[in-house]
């Protein structure tokens, strides 16, 4: 009884703080079998290592990362992207008609006792996908955690095929915004944490993935975390202060890099001015459509990337940029980011591509974001 009842917690406490389960296997295997995608994912099925918390990670090859919350009362069960370079916590609902949503759940508010809305509408705009909708208020759940009068969008249109992907019912912001209500802050407020911290470790094996708010889990780094100040309401944007190909200075970042450090982007995005330099340094070679291709050795024997943070010099092995598909196909976890400068400094965005190497925190508290070696 006490395996059956730990196997349908999505959430769990220990010592203060919430774990949340990037996906259960039970759950999200009868999710996918009922959305009929499961035969195309199994294959990518990944499972924790403790077995107090059984979960499948479903991350199209390790290019997003996706939880389950319940919205509502009774619950609506739904798949959201943790992403840390947004604010805003969204899911399909019955309002949309777009392609986008057909495949989805969509949320019904006229069945949950506890929404309401002012009918305000809101518009956002990412670096992949857009969509418009209505904003309201509603309980949301993560296993045993509550936070009640929760700022959620109800979708209405979502252009493209970007949010059709199995798995993406939504968005949970958790960007560091100030005048923007997210989750975190809710929970803050409603004193369901003690600190105001959250933490990450994705995974790319088959240990599994997870998210913990209140604090974090020793069990998945060891050392110290090397802290790194951020700019208030900047979407977690630091500077770091040098960025080395095979422990060799590149000069780019001598007065400094911004950066982004962005759980909802896939890849490790660079400034632009700097792309094409980096990568034939790295090996990488263009296809006729101007791809970055590697040959799959690189993966093994390429130059190891340095960002120096705050003093701690962060390694990124060759084999975290070298992107293997299931065909034996090796491409580049590296492309340029949106613009070439953020505040004066060349802009670098730390997509999963980076995070997926280190454990990484999110102090609000403290304006600052940790990173720390892997157990």
């Amino acid at each position: 009884m006490k395996h059956f009842i730990l196997s349908l917690l999505c959430l769990a406490f220990a010592e203060g703080l919430l774990r949340v389960p990037l996906s259960s296997r039970k759950s999200i295997y009868e999710e996918l079998r009922n959305r009929g995608v499961l035969e195309d994912l199994l294959k990518h099925r990944q499972f924790s290592a403790d077995n107090v918390y059984t979960e499948n990670l479903i991350n199209q090859q390790d290019m997003a990362y996706f939880g389950q919350i319940s919205v509502g009362t009774p619950a609506q069960n739904f798949y959201v992207h943790f992403d840390t370079g947004s604010t805003t916590l969204w899911i399909n609902s019955i309002y949309c008609k777009s392609n986008a949503c057909t495949h989805h759940p969509l949320f019904n508010p006229h069945k949950s006792s506890t929404y309401y809305s002012n009918g305000q509408q809101f518009s956002i705009k990412y670096g992949s996908g857009s969509l418009t909708g209505v904003i309201g208020y509603d309980t949301i759940s993560m296993g045993e955690l509550t936070v009640t009068n929760q700022k959620i969008g109800l979708s209405m249109t979502e252009p493209g095929s970007n949010f059709a992907r199995p798995l993406h019912d939504g968005i949970m912001g958790l960007a560091f915004i100030s005048d923007q209500q997210t989750i975190v802050d809710t929970m803050i407020q409603e004193g369901l944490i003690e600190e105001p911290v959250f933490a990450f470790y994705l995974s790319g094996d088959s240990e599994g993935s997870e998210a913990v708010f209140g604090g974090t889990d020793p069990a998945h780094y060891q050392g110290e975390i090397h802290w790194v100040p951020v700019a208030q309401d900047s979407h977690w944007q630091l500077v770091f202060d040098g960025f080395e190909v095979n422990q060799v200075s590149t000069g780019w970042c001598n007065k400094g890099c911004s950066a982004i450090v962005d759980t909802g982007t896939s890849l490790l995005m660079a400034p632009p001015q700097y792309v094409d330099k980096l990568l034939s340094q790295l090996g990488a070679y263009q296809d006729n459509s101007g791809k970055y291709l590697f040959d799959c050795s690189v993966a093994r024997s390429g130059p190891t990337l340095t960002f120096i943070m705050n003093g701690a010099h962060l390694h990124l092995p060759p084999s975290a940029y070298v992107l293997q598909d299931s065909d034996g196909h090796c491409s580049s976890g590296i492309k340029q980011s949106s613009a070439k400068y953020r505040n004066g400094l060349p802009y670098w965005i730390l997509g999963d591509v980076f995070l997926r190497q280190f454990y990484s925190v999110f102090d609000q508290g403290n304006g600052r974001v940790g990173f720390a070696q892997l157990a």
